[in-house]
């Protein structure tokens, strides 16, 4: 049977990391040789048949979404339900927010993006854009992500002014998620669940240093999961 996950964002052709997020699929499926297809759906368009339809999710970068509460609502089905769910940039950090607001418990978390004076930021706008810098980060020993990259450093590319709240951290440290990925200044830059098939967001693009020769191997253990 063919499996199939969702690209969950507004495709839009000339937006260099959805065209990126194409061709790492394509990379890791040559890799695996599985039998996966990839669709694009609109937030706006996301439903309750949802997953009657797709093994895994992937939400893409370029937010604001049209439809933010359907987002959250997509994360929180794939968490809960241990359906295979990635986030990279946009993604990412709409799958803090989710945490932040059903399991955590504040209600009111919230994206600078969509509100930027509102009380109870988990996402703010960056001191300093990181679109287009490519840095190193650390991975936290034992992570699923070290695992997966096979050590504990990496370099990645980012494309986004947006992450998370440093008065927030301490908060999002409070539950079962995972901060497994940080910056040279400590700053998070991945997030795990590791009670979960797949539940890993990015705040940099990996996608966006995928090759043909070198599938990104976040993109394949995404896929991997997915088509189990």
């Amino acid at each position: 049977m063919t499996k199939a996950i969702a690209l969950l964002g507004e495709y839009t052709p000339t937006f260099p990391p959805h065209v990126s997020t194409d061709a790492a699929i394509n990379h890791a499926q040559q890799l695996l040789d599985v039998d996966i297809t990839a669709n694009w759906i609109s937030t706006e368009d996301i439903d309750s048949r949802l997953f009657e339809h797709y093994s895994g999710i992937w939400v893409a970068p370029g937010s604001p979404y049209k439809n933010r509460d359907k987002t959250l609502w997509a994360i929180r089905y794939a968490r809960e339900n241990k359906i295979p769910c990635f986030g990279t940039c946009g993604g990412f950090q709409h799958m803090v927010i989710e945490y932040a607001r059903n399991v955590l418990g504040f209600k009111d978390a919230q994206h600078a993006e969509y509100d930027p004076s509102a009380s109870s930021l988990f996402i703010s706008q960056l001191a300093c854009s990181l679109a287009g810098r490519e840095m190193p980060l650390g991975f936290e020993r034992g992570s699923r992500v070290a695992a997966i990259y096979g050590g504990l450093s990496a370099k990645e590319r980012y494309y986004c002014n947006f992450g998370v709240n440093p008065d927030c951290i301490d908060e999002l440290k409070q539950g079962p998620l995972k901060v497994s990925g940080s910056d040279a200044e400590g700053e998070i830059r991945v997030i795990e669940h590791p009670d979960h098939p797949f539940f890993i967001g990015t705040l940099f693009v990996p996608q966006m240093r995928s090759i043909p020769e070198r599938p990104h191997p976040l993109v394949t253990a995404f896929l991997r999961a997915a088509a189990l």
